[in-house]
């Protein structure tokens, strides 16, 4: 993240996050499962934490997934940078279950009912919440300001908690995924761009991308930039 660090002279940083995670106590249905998913990190924390240990394989999204899974002494077999690539890649590779999917209360990309729909059984678990988190001041002053305020933005629900806030100010997005820009219509969006893949590589080129334009806009104009 040293590009970003550079870049942030630039900018006044705005951190005010649109909602927490909390780990669940649920329950786990660990017997006869053969495989572990896990679609983010927060779900590889949540089977840290709770010192389980389970000699099967696990599947991942994202390379920040896979790499917290081995932190944690898990084995990633298959990694996709996708929900939907690695449903296709798990049905092709012959793999038995049963599956747990690892995942948060509020979730994307049907992993399980895929699974389970086209014969390979996969359990489902949410092992953690994501309650709502209000803008601190600071933010919701940069949002309703005149200064452009660039906005990294890496999921669906945050682009849904953010399209509620009222806002004024010129914004400029840098999205993780179509799926995310999608979720952002209502807002004042004067640029938008997409990362190229949907991992954390892409997302700082395409934060940098914003940030750059950003800056072209308000040269000259004397603003001073928000970065949310």
């Amino acid at each position: 993240m040293a590009e970003l660090d550079r870049a942030g002279g630039r900018f006044r940083p705005v951190v005010s996050p649109l909602f927490e995670i909390v780990q669940t106590e649920t329950a786990l249905p660990l017997d006869g499962v053969k495989g572990l998913i896990f679609s983010s990190v927060h779900g590889v924390a949540a089977w840290k934490a709770r010192g389980l240990k389970l000699q099967v394989p696990c599947y991942t999204v994202g390379q920040a997934t896979a790499q917290a899974a081995q932190a944690a002494g898990l084995r990633p077999a298959v990694v996709q940078p996708t929900a939907a690539s690695l449903v296709k890649e798990l049905l092709g590779a012959g793999i038995e279950g049963p599956l747990l999917h690892l995942h948060g209360t509020h979730t994307r990309g049907d992993i399980a009912r895929r699974l389970t729909f086209d014969g390979l059984y996969t359990r489902a678990v949410a092992v953690y919440d994501q309650p709502e988190l209000a803008l601190n001041e600071t933010a919701r002053a940069a949002l309703v300001g005149d200064a452009p305020v660039v906005a990294p933005v890496f999921s669906p629900r945050t682009a849904s908690l953010l399209a509620q806030e009222r806002a004024k100010a010129p914004l400029l997005v840098a999205a993780m995924s179509e799926a995310v820009a999608l979720a952002l219509p209502p807002l004042h969006i004067v640029f938008l761009k997409v990362a190229d893949r949907p991992d954390s590589g892409a997302m700082v080129t395409a934060v940098l991308e914003t940030l750059d334009r950003a800056q072209a806009q308000i040269k000259g104009s004397g603003a001073s930039p928000d970065e949310g």
